[in-house]
């Protein structure tokens, strides 16, 4: 290669990105690992097939948010030869990462709730369950208000996967107590039903951010009504006479744009390119893209 041709995207760091990953890594970190320990001690000592459900989705979770932390920190660290565009797939990765940490606990709950009703159920005494699952539910509910906005903030998918997940265990230590409830009023068996109807909504939790973040990794292309507001930005810019290219897809989370724009043939290259920087500038701004190459042609 030429000496002085620059071969790595200049990227700077984000201070304010970074101390929002952080926030959102300690926050899973902490609440599922204090979550799984609590949940995991009641299922011990009551043997109800829904808590012990439970605790393995929160001991999943702890172990995805350690790997969410790993993950993350690999994700923002700049561009380099290896990675001259950056290292923002790695964070799609992490999400995938997380489904499969689902996974293994949603079969894990499916296999001890079968087993169980096969057993015939037993009735599970309500009081420390009830505890551990609602105050559960409370925290959780917490944690994905929290983590979302986090997410939100720093655009991260890994983040707001993470809270679709806290969001998911809302629903599932909810299910989880019912079933215990229903074991000591209804029957027995409630028990490991509940516990199956907690792997199924874990499974349904996993095939909304698979979806998401296979996108992601794919060069998924943007909404139409982003486009839109791409072509309205650039279209603004005193100078252009017409956008006729744009194509927007994800590199990772980030959202890049290869876009044409007309401008009259007769004016200065100088002025060209300060049109040209002009609409780079303006379509950066707008909160969805993360980068945007513009190329300029002379009107017809």
């Amino acid at each position: 290669m030429r000496d002085g041709v620059k071969q790595v995207r200049r990227q700077p760091k984000d201070r304010l990105r970074w101390s929002l990953y952080r926030r959102a890594t300690l926050i899973a970190v902490i609440g599922n690992v204090v979550l799984a320990t609590a949940k995991g001690v009641v299922a011990w000592t009551t043997g109800s097939s829904a808590v012990l459900s439970d605790a393995a989705n929160s001991l999943s979770d702890s172990f995805y948010s350690l790997l969410l932390a790993a993950g993350l920190y690999v994700a923002r660290q700049p561009p380099d030869e290896t990675h001259p565009q950056g290292h923002s797939r790695f964070e799609p990765l992490v999400s995938l990462v997380i489904v499969a940490a689902m996974g293994v606990a949603g079969f894990s709950a499916v296999r001890e709730g079968v087993a169980r009703f096969r057993a015939g159920g037993v009735a599970v005494p309500p009081a420390w369950p009830t505890v551990v699952l609602l105050g559960g539910g409370l925290i959780k509910l917490a944690m994905y208000k929290v983590v979302n906005d986090l997410g939100l903030k720093a655009s991260s998918p890994a983040i707001r996967a993470t809270a679709r997940d806290n969001l998911a265990d809302v629903i599932a230590s909810s299910a989880a107590w019912l079933g215990v409830v229903g074991s000591s009023v209804v029957h027995p068996l409630l028990d490991p039903v509940a516990g199956i109807a907690v792997a199924l909504w874990i499974g349904r939790a996993m095939w909304e951010i698979l979806y998401e973040n296979l996108g992601y990794l794919t060069g998924r292309g943007a909404p139409a009504e982003v486009t839109d507001r791409i072509i309205e930005a650039a279209s603004a810019v005193a100078g252009v006479v017409d956008v006729h290219q744009v194509i927007a897809d994800y590199v990772g989370p980030e959202l890049r744009v290869d876009m044409h724009i007309d401008v009259d043939g007769e004016i200065s290259l100088h002025r060209a390119h300060e049109i040209a920087e002009r609409v780079r500038e303006r379509v950066e701004s707008l909160p969805s893209v993360s980068l945007a190459f513009v190329h300029v042609e002379p009107a017809q």
